[in-house]
């Protein structure tokens, strides 16, 4: 199992974060091909870490080979085109970890 997991620390806009995100990223992130499964997690508490963390989405893939060809889609560059515009409602941009 490969992953992508999106780390959002508190955004400055709250209210235009949740309304891109919802309304426009995750169904980008819904149209991607050769996603297993798809999860989003508010974080209640980060330890060790002075970031004030927010929201991970962690996008599960059959393995890496299934991951690295997601990446070369059309519909994997539409989600990454969009980035940008949730990093408007952010003080910095999401940390992304890729795992195999």
């Amino acid at each position: 199992m490969a992953k992508v997991v999106v780390l959002y620390e508190q955004p400055k806009d709250v209210d235009a974060f949740e309304s891109h995100y919802y309304g426009v990223h995750i169904p980008l992130v819904q149209k991607v091909p050769n996603l297993k499964n798809a999860s989003i997690h508010r974080i209640q508490n980060a330890q060790h870490t002075e970031a004030q963390m927010y929201l991970m989405a962690e996008l599960e893939f059959e393995d890496a080979n299934a991951l690295q060809a997601t990446m070369a889609t059309p519909e994997w560059q539409e989600v990454a085109k969009d980035l940008p515009n949730l990093v408007v409602s952010l003080h910095k941009p999401p940390v992304i970890l890729i795992t195999d």
